[in-house]
């Protein structure tokens, strides 16, 4: 393996482009700066200005120096103590797992979640960046119920997975109460240790339960002001044609069951209507083949208004939005009616 970072992004690139996969050039700039303890920009700069491998490992032992914690170098600190061949060698293993289609999260161990940096691995779904609409779609109306005067607005994700739904509205919306649910015992571990990084980061907190979404929560029936999910929806007859999912995010977070793929949704809507307060919003996420679908799904359940689909960012319709219907006003009473008269 050339030690030319230029040469080198070009040749693995190139192998992971015959390989089947869709961004070849970004994933090996970003396992090369994950084994080389630098930001993908630097592997950037390197290649384009022509640099060694080494010059990677003398930044990340000049920024270790500089954000004061443990030196990476020779007891002078000035030669880095990992060797240019070791990257090499670290770098060929994991070009290897991504040409066989391991996810490139499994292999670097996080995963980018908005402004968050989640950490992932087999047992987890992978958040995606499309989910990022459906938590912008919640966060916005948890910051219009605190415009309201609301101080400590009431949220539930269900199904939360690696928990980034959840952790993304509690460090965008400080002083929401936000509660996240997940039933599987390895995602809800993978959930445990991102919440304990996001509240150590941040202060932010969310009450992670380990339990059923279909009947989790009884706590805060009828006063949620948001519910969101991105919960199991995939038919049991579409197989994903990706091997990063198809074979290696669980398939407990993929299958939604039923002919349709829509009956852990259904249960999820059904908990979404016994939580919500009334006027409290519903989001979840779907395929883009299930729009209509889950717009009846969620009529059916019952108890929903203004029963809408929404897009992604890329236009794709991705999720089925519903407000918990109000109590009906009774009647003003009718002239002559026997109610209105005196006695």
């Amino acid at each position: 393996m050339p030690d030319d970072v230029s040469r080198l992004v070009r040749e693995a690139a190139a192998r992971l482009g015959r390989a089947g996969i869709d961004t070849p050039r970004v994933d090996v700039e970003l396992l090369l700066a994950h084994v080389a303890g630098v930001p993908r920009e630097r592997v950037v700069s390197a290649a384009v200005m022509g640099r060694p491998v080494s010059s990677l490992l003398l930044a990340a032992a000049a920024g270790d120096r500089a954000g004061g914690t443990r030196e990476v170098g020779s007891r002078d600190g000035t030669i880095p103590a990992r060797t240019a061949h070791e990257v090499l060698d670290e770098l060929a293993r994991l070009l290897d797992a991504r040409a066989e289609r391991v996810p490139l999260q499994h292999l670097v161990g996080t995963a980018p979640f908005r402004h968050l940096d989640l950490v992932v691995g087999p047992g987890v779904f992978v958040p995606r960046p499309e989910t990022e609409q459906v938590a912008q779609v919640a966060i916005d109306e948890v910051l219009r119920v605190v415009a309201r005067g609301a101080e400590a607005p009431v949220v539930v994700d269900l199904c939360t997975g690696s928990g980034a739904i959840a952790l993304a509205v509690a460090t965008e919306v400080p002083g929401a109460r936000v509660h996240a649910v997940e039933l599987d015992r390895d995602a809800h571990a993978w959930a445990e240790r991102n919440a304990a990084r996001t509240h150590e980061a941040s202060g932010a907190v969310v009450h992670l339960v380990r339990g059923d979404a279909r009947t989790a929560l009884t706590e805060l029936d009828g006063s949620c002001d948001v519910v969101v999910s991105n919960p199991p929806y995939v038919p049991p007859d579409a197989v994903p044609r990706d091997p990063e999912v198809a074979l290696h995010d669980p398939q407990v977070a993929l299958y939604g069951l039923g002919e349709d793929g829509l009956e852990v949704p259904r249960g999820v809507t059904r908990a979404a209507a016994r939580l919500l307060a009334p006027g409290g919003l519903y989001v979840m996420e779907h395929a883009e083949v299930q729009a209509r679908s889950a717009r009846d799904m969620v009529a059916a359940v019952g108890g929903f208004e203004d029963i809408r689909t929404a897009d992604d960012l890329t236009g794709r319709p991705r999720m089925v939005v519903a407000r918990r219907a109000r109590p009906t006003s009774e009647p003003d009473p009718a002239p002559g009616d026997p109610s209105d008269m005196e006695d």
